[in-house]
């Protein structure tokens, strides 16, 4: 059954959404319309998962976790759960370019903009760090929640390595 909550956080109300007992998407604001295309799933603010990730969230936000331990089921293709699994991999408060993630799957540089599309598509955002993922020049490219939200995120991440 999908359920779904609204988790506050320093960058967003984010909308989780649980599909079992795993995170299927975790979305920015503006919400809008997003319940109709999940199916209009029930709300339930109770849900063990929630409260987890909800904990986990706070611990990210304070410089105390790195990494995500609730458990994922994102919906998406083969290629782009595989590219999922390799943003997950990126060490907390580095970066990685499109080709180096192709790289990690085995692919070369011609799969990077095929990795970019995965990465723009990613339904469970900051969990699945594909803020981490920037262009080959450094430069931030295309994020979801907004490049202020990306910059905001890579700069946490930063300051609190130190």
């Amino acid at each position: 059954m999908t359920v779904w909550t609204v988790i506050g956080s320093p960058v967003d109300d984010l909308l989780a959404v649980a599909d079992g007992d795993a995170l299927a998407g975790l979305y920015f604001t503006p919400h809008d319309g997003l319940l109709e295309r999940l199916g209009h799933p029930e709300r339930d603010d109770d849900h063990p998962l929630f409260a987890r990730l909800s904990d986990e969230l706070a611990e990210y936000f304070a410089g105390e976790r790195e990494a995500f331990d609730v458990p994922l089921d994102p919906p998406g293709s083969d290629f782009q759960r595989r590219v999922w699994h390799v943003l997950t991999q990126i060490p907390y408060g580095t970066t990685w370019s499109y080709g180096d993630v192709a790289s990690k799957l085995g692919l070369g540089p011609e799969a990077a903009r095929a990795v970019g599309s995965a990465n723009g598509s990613n339904p469970i955002p900051v969990v699945i760090p594909c803020h981490r993922v920037i262009g080959a020049d450094g430069s931030l490219t295309g994020f979801g929640g907004g490049l202020q939200r990306k910059r905001l995120l890579l700069d946490l991440e930063a300051d609190l390595l130190f």
